[in-house]
Order: structure tokens, then sequence, then C-alpha cells
């Protein structure tokens, strides 16, 4: 047996590649790491820009100091009933007051502020009492012959 019949055993791995050992081995020249400059040196790490970018964004925008004054979060939403809706609800005369809605069912089951707002078709003349109303909805409510009070 000659050195050159020698034969490497199976569960021996070869030995990894090395670079910058010529332009035959394929891994020659700048060996796989791109072109010139600051990418090119050996430990380039550069902070990704993007993390800059969002680490200067408020994490939840609209709450603390970034929301605006007059919101206040504790504050239930107001329900908006259109003229579509109350003309379904009542007949011609009927006094509209949160305690007559109430008795309709058109609040729902939590008790919260009401808000009368234009939409939908409207001709019955009614009494609007103790319930805030859109100027378009008040404009309707008298072109009708009701009042708003």
């Amino acid at each position: 047996m000659q050195l050159n019949e020698l034969r490497r055993p199976n569960d021996l791995k070869r030995p990894a590649q090395r670079v910058g050992r010529g332009q035959s081995s394929g891994r020659g020249k700048q060996s796989g790491r791109g072109g010139k400059g600051q990418t090119a040196r050996a430990g380039a790490k550069m902070r990704p820009e993007w993390r800059d970018i969002i680490k200067k964004l408020p994490k939840r925008r609209g709450y603390g100091k970034n929301r605006g004054r007059t919101v206040v979060g504790t504050r239930p939403e107001a329900l908006a009933l259109s003229l579509g809706r109350l003309d379904a609800l009542f007949e011609s005369g009927a006094v509209v007051s949160p305690a007559t809605l109430a008795e309709r069912g058109a609040l729902g089951r939590k008790p919260r502020p009401i808000k009368i707002v234009g939409g939908g078709a409207f001709s019955k003349k009614l009494s609007v009492r103790g319930i805030p109303v859109s100027s378009s909805a008040r404009a309707a409510i008298e072109k009708a012959g009701g009042t708003v009070e």
C-alpha cells in the first residue's frame, strides 16, 4: 500500500473550504464578501436603520401625552338616532324624550347619551324634549311642523 492509495474513513468529514486562496477555488479575490468599503472588512455589523426609525415612533399613538386633551376615555359614546328611526317609532304629535325612547326599546340595555341626527325619510310632527339634536335634524323637524326644546 502506498500513500496515494490511502482512503479516507467514511465517518470523517472533509475540512472546511478555505477562503481567499486563489481564483480557481471559487472563493478567491473578494472571497464572497461583496465589494469594497465597510461591508468588505472583518466584523462589519451595521446597526439596522429601521430599528432606529421604529424606536422614535410612539408605542401607542393616541394614548398618554399624545392623546387629545378633550378625549375622555370613561365617557360613553352617544347613541345616534336617525330621523327615519324616529319616524318608524312614533306617531304624529308624540313627545320624544329619553323616557319615551326607553319605553319603546330604542336605547338598548346600557344607559348612554342620545343624539338625534338627520337621515332617512321624515314627515311626522314630533315634539323633542331633553335630547340634543343636530342642525340638519332640527331643520327637518321644524319643517315638518314639530318643535325642539
